[in-house]
């Protein structure tokens, strides 16, 4: 929804920004480059694109080929300054998204967050040793020079539609899109057509250097008890009533696979990156109770790292771990590692 009232403003903040991303082209604002291959993960746009889980799939593949790591600045974190996801570690320390990462992949790569992200990138590669290092969410963070730079939109909200806050929802001018050396057009649905993509395409305009692919959230074939150890069938979903909880910027892809399985469930939303309170617990198990004998609490991953917490949840507590699909997958590992091999 845009709110065009807000226009003026727009104009406004469009100048700032674009002052400021003028200022680092012409190298008045320094910006640190690396000799370790960087690669950068962001979008245009705020709220949810699809970010995480690229940085999910970024981070298992090279993993493979080498030792790496991941620098998130620890969004909604209650501390500063630098530290590494380990198993002390909390939603509260280090924020949700990095310790997603770490519930699902614990120690195959490291995570680190640093709100300070030249600090941060420098450090996380010098005492890791790291042989490759993903930042994320972090285009606009023009203090770092990525080698490699992934940019995700929405498929159902592209940033080519989209106007510079507040008016819009970008935060920053479409032209940033150039920075890009693959453009990720993520969220797609199933019936999305060759057709569908060409106009895509054709409205992104890519120039030569730039690649364009095309992304979905898929689900693993298991639901995950808040144990790790036990797990639901996806089709038993239709055996349960289901209370839905989701404090993510858009849910609408867990509803639509929810529905696939069982059409009636009871959805509570709240804002991206909730932090969860007893009076929110309250709610969710007073809703709870309100269903039949046979019924679970199914939430997203990044919900679950700060539900999880919750004693009384924790019996009923699953939630569904999604995985990025990407059309023409080894035409985008191979833009990837003929990068990281060049450095």
């Amino acid at each position: 929804m845009k709110r065009w009232y807000l226009f003026p403003f727009s104009i406004l903040y469009g100048i700032g920004v674009g002052i400021r991303n003028l200022m680092y082209h012409l190298g008045i604002k320094k910006s640190t480059r690396f000799r370790t291959p960087v690669i950068c993960v962001g979008n245009l746009s705020v709220g949810g694109s699809g970010k995480s889980p690229m940085v999910m799939y970024l981070a298992e593949l090279l993993s493979q080929k080498g030792r790496t790591g991941v620098l998130s600045r620890g969004y909604g974190r209650m501390t500063k300054g630098y530290g590494v996801v380990n198993y002390d570690s909390n939603y509260k320390t280090v924020g949700d998204e990095a310790m997603q990462l770490f519930e699902r992949f614990k120690n195959r790569f490291v995570i680190a967050v640093c709100e300070k992200r030249v600090f941060g990138a420098k450090k996380l590669v010098e005492d890791m040793d790291l042989d490759f290092l993903i930042l994320d969410d972090a285009m606009q963070h023009r203090a770092i020079r990525p080698g490699f730079t992934i940019m995700m939109t929405e498929y159902q909200d592209p940033y080519f539609k989209d106007f510079l806050l507040p008016a819009g929802n970008l935060r920053e001018l479409r032209s940033g899109a150039k920075r890009a050396n693959i453009i990720v057009v993520s969220k797609c649905p199933p019936t999305i057509t060759d057709e569908d993509k060409k106009l895509y395409i054709s409205k992104i305009h890519p120039s030569r250097k730039q690649k364009v692919f095309f992304s979905s959230i898929g689900y693993k074939e298991t639901i995950m008890a808040a144990n790790q150890k036990d797990h639901l069938p996806d089709n038993n979903l239709a055996y349960y009533d289901i209370l839905l909880i989701t404090g993510i910027a858009n849910p609408k892809p867990l509803e639509e696979q929810i529905r696939k399985y069982n059409p009636n469930f009871k959805h509570l939303k709240f804002k991206d990156h909730h932090n969860f309170t007893d009076a929110d617990v309250k709610k969710i198990r007073e809703e709870f109770k309100k269903m039949g004998d046979y019924k679970i609490i199914l939430t997203t991953e990044k919900d679950f790292v700060r539900l999880k917490s919750y004693e009384s949840l924790r019996n009923n507590l699953y939630f569904w771990p999604i995985q990025t699909i990407i059309d023409q997958q080894e035409a985008f590992n191979r833009s990837i590692l003929e990068y990281v091999r060049k450095i």
